[in-house]
Formats: structure tokens, C-alpha cells, sequence
């Protein structure tokens, strides 16, 4: 048996595999950067105004105030954004202009629409004006050959439009590793069956499947085999060619059936740990074979959600190229005193509420087996460390949001 860090460090730092796939850019939002975009123009691609008002020589402006407005002739034509001519102003002249529209030649500033007034053909500019206000200058977002954004930038909306504005159609991202699910147990029935004395449907493939999908990977669910050596080996085989991820449900704790270890081993992979010192969950078994990750986890619902959280999804999310790869953490106190098992790391499902700008949380049980609605009513694991057998009241705990 090994320690909770022991197993989450190795686990961590196993040798991963990402998967690069090029995708449409309108699909990009969240997804991390495989590669480094360099600029391949200027942007802007030409100085332009950016604002609304009317394009001027700064000089002509000079000592304009609300007492003595500077008094401009207007010029012939408008520069609308989208507008490719081109126009020379002549000092005292101004010419309107929009946000986006290029400047003029012979203007060097632009003043706001509301820091004037018409007056026939001509207009009165009651505000001075530096050079180069209002203006926006080409290059001066980004300039051609710049390095944007770097491998493993994670893409917003707004370096979506960034990317747009480059003219990027498609960009390289770390693809979803293909995780296949397998429910062991000779106990168990597909959800569409009646349940007869013995027998139970499979739940755990369904929580896998929303888990693995929340997580960001993808799935396939091989079905439940029974507890029969020959038809486990095959089906795993099977899949060991095709998923980054393998995941069994059941078969590893000590008993007569449990035969998850003797059948990865048969199948050539290597045992890397099994049992954690960890409850629930202490069952779990780690493989490797080749690149690709195979959990057991107990078959007892909850436990199994619970390891999937601790060990599974940071796993997906780093193939994924993401940096934070688990929940969101916080440190609640408990709001009533409960009891745990001593000597071990105890992971509980809770409530958590926050109080003025403190975290409190509620235990829930979700330990022994039918509590699986319990956890379902839960916004929150509570990390309990192995030295504590009691929480007591507003005692602070580490607690992973879910």
C-alpha cells in the first residue's frame, strides 16, 4: 500500500502522450494551444481613427477651448470604416471619420464628435488636441512577426479574436484522450433489465461516462463482463490497442473474484501500485501499458467517483495541456463535529455554503454502499488527513468544489 501524494505523484508523472488535432477557430473557445502563433500581419494593418469625430491637423487645434472654439472648414468627402481611398487634408480643413476608418493624409489626431459643433461648412473644435490622440497607429496592437501566443495558452474569447483578426481559420490544440470504460462483475445487469435477487444494474459505466465527458475526454463504454478471466482479457485487449485511458470498475479489492490484476499482468502490463491509503477507494490499482493509463477502481459507486476525481481527471486534463489540473480548492470549517477513519486519508463528500467571506461546510456519508444519492446532493470533497480520526466543529479542512 502506498501513500495518497506517493500515488498522485507517480501518477502525474508518468510519461504522457498529447494528441494534436487542428480544429475550425469558432470551436477553439477553452481548448489549449499546440503551437506558436506569430503575427502574420500588422494590427492594425493602417493607422486609423479610433473614435468617432472628425480627423484634424493638432496644430490647428491649438488653444481651442469651450470660450474660444478653433474654427475649421469642413472638407469634401468622408472616411467611413471599410473605405479603401485615399484623401489629403489641407491645413484648417477636417474631414468626419468613424472608429476604424483610416486617417487621412496631412491629419495626424482625431477629436470626439462631442468636442464639436457644426456651424454650417465649417466646425468648431472646443477641446485642444495632442498629436496622435484618438489615433491608433499601424502595428500597434501587434506587429507582423511578433510571437501572439505561445504552446499551451489556454484560448479565450478575446484570442479567439485576436486569431480571427490574423486571419486564422483553424488552430492546433491538444486533442481528448479516447478513455474506455469497463463495468467487471458477474452481479451485473444492463439498466434496461429487471434486477432479480443477486443482481444489480450498472450504474458506475453511466457516472463514468458524464465524468470522463465533463472532464473534457471522450469515451466508449466496452459493457460489463462478468468475472470470468478469458472474456476481461479479451475485452481489454481489445481496447489497449485504441484507448489513451483504460478504466475498470470493480475487481480490485481482495476477494475470490477480483481478478483485474491477474489479467493485466497476463496481458503484459505493468503493475505499477495497488491499494492506496485512501478511504473510500482503497482498493484502486494503477497499470501502465505502454502509453496508455489503466485504473481499477471499486466498484462501490461513490468510491469509484470519488477516486476518478482524485486521480483520474487530472490525468485527462493534463493530456489535455491544461495547467490547473483539479477542482477548485477552498478551506471550509466544518459546521458539526464527525468522525473518520484514523490512520488513513479520508475523502467525504459535503455540502459546502459560504458564510460573510468564510467557506462552511456539512458532512455528507457517503462511505458504505447505497449512498451514491447522497454524493449526488454534494458540491464538494472534504480532504480529511490520515492524522485525524475526529473533525470537530470549525475545524479548516481542504475542500475540492465540485
Amino acid at each position: 500500500m502506498i501513500s495518497v501524494s506517493e500515488a498522485r505523484r507517480i501518477i502525474l508523472t508518468s510519461g504522457f502522450e498529447h494528441k494534436v488535432k487542428e480544429i475550425p477557430l469558432i470551436e477553439s473557445s477553452g481548448k489549449i494551444l499546440a503551437e506558436r502563433i506569430t503575427a502574420s500581419c500588422d494590427i492594425p494593418g493602417y493607422n486609423c481613427s479610433s473614435m468617432d469625430g472628425y480627423a484634424v491637423r493638432s496644430d490647428d487645434a491649438k488653444g481651442a477651448d469651450l470660450s474660444y472654439p478653433v474654427r475649421l472648414l469642413l472638407a469634401e468627402g468622408r472616411i467611413a470604416a471599410g473605405k479603401t481611398e485615399r484623401i489629403t487634408i489641407d491645413p484648417g480643413f477636417c474631414t468626419p471619420v468613424t472608429a476604424g476608418s483610416p486617417m487621412p493624409d496631412g491629419t495626424d489626431s482625431v477629436v470626439m464628435k462631442e468636442n464639436t459643433q457644426v456651424d454650417h461648412k465649417n466646425i468648431l473644435v472646443f477641446k485642444e488636441i495632442e498629436k496622435g490622440e484618438n489615433v491608433k497607429y499601424r502595428g500597434e496592437d501587434i506587429k507582423k512577426g511578433d510571437t501572439v501566443f505561445e504552446d499551451l495558452y489556454q484560448i479565450n474569447p478575446a484570442a479567439m479574436g485576436i486569431l480571427a483578426s490574423l486571419g486564422k481559420r483553424s488552430v492546433k490544440v491538444y486533442g481528448p484522450p479516447l478513455v474506455g470504460i469497463f463495468s467487471t462483475g458477474s452481479e451485473l445487469v444492463r439498466i434496461d433489465e429487471e434486477i432479480t435477487i443477486g443482481k444489480l444494474r450498472d450504474s458506475n459505466s453511466y457516472s463514468l461516462s458524464a465524468l470522463v465527458e465533463e472532464s473534457g475526454g471522450e469515451y466508449k463504454k466496452f459493457g460489463i463482463i462478468s468475472d470470468d478471466r478469458a472474456a476481461l482479457s479479451r475485452s481489454i485487449e481489445k481496447a489497449l490497442g485504441k484507448c489513451d485511458i483504460i478504466i475498470i470498475s470493480g475487481g480490485t479489492s481482495i476477494g475470490d473474484y477480483d481478478i483485474v490484476e491477474e489479467v493485466m499482468e497476463g496481458l503484459g502490463a505493468d503493475p505499477v501500485f495497488w491499494r492506496v491509503n485512501q478511504y473510500p477507494g482503497m482498493s484502486m490499482a494503477f497499470f501502465r501499458y505502454g502509453n496508455t493509463f489503466i485504473f481499477g477502481l471499486p466498484g462501490n459507486p461513490a468510491s469509484l467517483i470519488i477516486c476518478f476525481e482524485m486521480y483520474v481527471r487530472p490525468v485527462i486534463r493534463k493530456i489535455l495541456g491544461y495547467h490547473e489540473l483539479f477542482r477548485p480548492v477552498v478551506y471550509a470549517e466544518a459546521a458539526r463535529d464527525f468522525v473518520t477513519k484514523a490512520g488513513t486519508v479520508s475523502y467525504s463528500g459535503v455540502m459546502v455554503r459560504k458564510r460573510n467571506q468564510d467557506y462552511i461546510f456539512d458532512n455528507i456519508d457517503t462511505h458504505t454502499c447505497g449512498t451514491l444519492s447522497s454524493l449526488a446532493d454534494a458540491n464538494g470533497i472534504a480532504v480529511i488527513p490520515e492524522d485525524i480520526g475526529k473533525v470537530t466543529a470549525g475545524s479548516r479542512v481542504k475542500v475540492y468544489l465540485l
